[in-house]
């Protein structure tokens, strides 16, 4: 007697299992990487929302409506979403500077924990922002110094009292941490 050549029912029934274990495992891996796409999309949203409103307190501050200490909240149209934030303003140990911290996240947010927090400072004791850049110590004609800051090169050849470079000393506090007060 000829026995038939195929596949049993448990055999194909044990086959589609193992399949839909498989297919439901990438699904689920799929799922979870979308979702942390959007939270990744929604905190970097948050982020720029709580940088615009820290920047939106520094330039009224140049229009002369100088923020008060406290904290206020509100609502801003952002990326086609709504979104909320929280904005604290507080005196810092600096007489005449004040901290600004915003925190933001979507308006319905399924989590009620900030997404993103901002912090920047303002005041009358924070220098202004110089339009030209940095000169970074070039002497106009784009080269760099033929000598160290200090003038002290040492012997070029070697052979003199002073073979190697000293760097001066510290000529501001900031240069040495401990004379600060």
């Amino acid at each position: 007697m000829r026995r038939a050549r195929g596949f049993t029912l448990i055999e194909v029934l044990v086959a589609l299992a193992v399949v839909a274990i498989g297919m439901a495992a990438v699904l689920e891996a799929l799922t979870s990487s979308a979702n942390a796409a959007v939270y990744l999309r929604d905190k970097t949203f948050a982020q720029w929302v709580a940088l615009n409103q820290v920047e939106r307190v520094r330039l009224s501050a140049q229009f002369g409506q100088f923020p008060g200490t406290g904290t206020s909240t509100g609502h801003v149209r952002f990326a086609h979403r709504s979104w909320h934030w929280r904005q604290r303003i507080a005196q810092t140990q600096v007489a005449g500077v004040e901290r600004i911290v915003v925190d933001a996240r979507p308006l319905h947010a399924t989590r009620h924990n900030w997404y993103a927090t901002a912090t920047g400072y303002i005041g009358n004791a924070i220098a202004p922002p110089n339009p030209l850049g940095m000169s970074w110590g070039q002497t106009g004609s784009g080269t760099p110094p033929a000598t160290p800051p200090g003038g002290n090169t040492g012997s070029p050849s070697g052979t003199g009292p002073s073979s190697t470079s000293t760097p001066p000393g510290p000529t501001s506090p900031l240069a040495n941490p401990d004379a600060l007060p």
